[in-house]
């Protein structure tokens, strides 16, 4: 066991080296699954090592990628979001996995989309229209690019920070992970006021945004990925942590978002993902407003198993997918998500 780290984690990393032994393959593929639905939630796709944006946000090169899509073919039986209220009321084991991608980045068209093709499967894409609308950086991509394009050594400790945070190369994953923290935090009316600040402690500067219309697919590309196949839903407007707004503010987020949808793609806003997603970034209030607006799952996004005592349509548990998430750990996932989707 390694001493940094948790003894849970050493458990599970021994339990999925274990599953890649051809005899345990042989007896996991025979057992019946389990009860309920896996969601995998994945960002960006795609090489990141030169990009000045936040890095924690690629899931998967497109080799790694097709590498995972290989495995749930295989390993699992892949659902979409109106197949998972039945799948609810089915006393039946199975491994019924659901694919995800969140926010509206080009390279899910570009890359993840003729992938998915390929294989044959299906995946649901979840867009906050602003970005679609009106191309700019998001608030975790400018923090990345402000200390990627830092001019100081470190930004002091004050109101906003309370210690000093280092900006030198070695430091900035760390650095930036921090800031987006802090940025979660905020009051969203802080917000912005917070990025200026950033802005100006590291010399950065504001981001221009100029390379911002490459960065999200446009609508005539949804509307392809539809007609091929793929499921839309909505991620907001402008991607706020609704907990952070009042009710009305909440409500205008998801009906315009709801609202482009229609439009655009003619057809209702029937799939909703929480912005960052974690206990704390929804309310109950939320969760009336969506199911006003006609919204039948909206999918949260700390770990989990969607399953059968605790079903919940506007709380649907998802897992992140990251870049050590590679095939043996996928198929682990799949065979025990007990275990591997804490």
């Amino acid at each position: 066991m390694s001493p940094g780290k948790p003894p849970s984690q050493s458990r599970r990393e021994l339990v999925a080296a274990l599953l890649t032994k051809p005899a345990i393959k042989g007896v996991m593929r025979r057992v019946p699954g389990w009860r309920g639905v896996l969601v995998l939630n994945y960002h960006r796709i795609g090489e990141h090592a030169t990009e000045p944006w936040d890095r924690t946000l690629w899931s998967a090169s497109g080799d790694a990628l097709d590498a995972q899509l290989t495995v749930l073919a295989r390993e699992a039986e892949l659902i979409g979001p109106d197949e998972i209220q039945s799948a609810m009321l089915e006393d039946k084991r199975g491994r019924r996995v659901l694919l995800t991608f969140d926010d509206g980045y080009r390279d899910n068209y570009e890359i993840a989309y003729p992938l998915l093709r390929r294989h044959g499967l299906s995946a649901t894409f979840f867009l906050a229209t602003g970005f679609i609308d009106r191309p700019h950086v998001a608030w975790w991509d400018e923090l990345a690019w402000m200390v990627r394009r830092a001019r100081a050594g470190t930004l002091r400790a004050d109101e906003w920070l309370p210690k000093e945070l280092a900006l030198s190369e070695a430091a900035s994953q760390k650095t930036i992970a921090t800031l987006v923290a802090r940025y979660k935090s905020l009051p969203t009316d802080r917000a912005q006021t917070f990025l200026d600040h950033v802005a100006a402690g590291t010399g950065s500067g504001r981001c221009n945004g100029d390379e911002a219309a490459k960065l999200w697919m446009t609508w005539d590309m949804a509307r392809e990925m539809r007609d091929g196949g793929m499921t839309i839903g909505g991620h907001t407007v402008t991607h706020p942590v609704l907990s952070r707004l009042p009710p009305h503010e909440q409500e205008r987020e998801i009906a315009q978002c709801a609202s482009r949808l229609g439009r655009e793609l003619d057809e209702p806003m029937r799939w909703f993902a929480y912005p960052v997603g974690g206990p704390g970034t929804f309310t109950h209030e939320t969760q009336q407003i969506l199911d006003e607006q006609g919204v039948e799952l909206a999918f949260s996004f700390y770990g989990g198993v969607a399953g059968f005592s605790q079903w919940n349509p506007m709380n649907v548990p998802r897992v992140h997918v990251g870049r050590d998430s590679g095939p043996e750990r996928l198929r682990a996932m799949v065979w025990l998500p007990q275990v591997f989707t804490r």
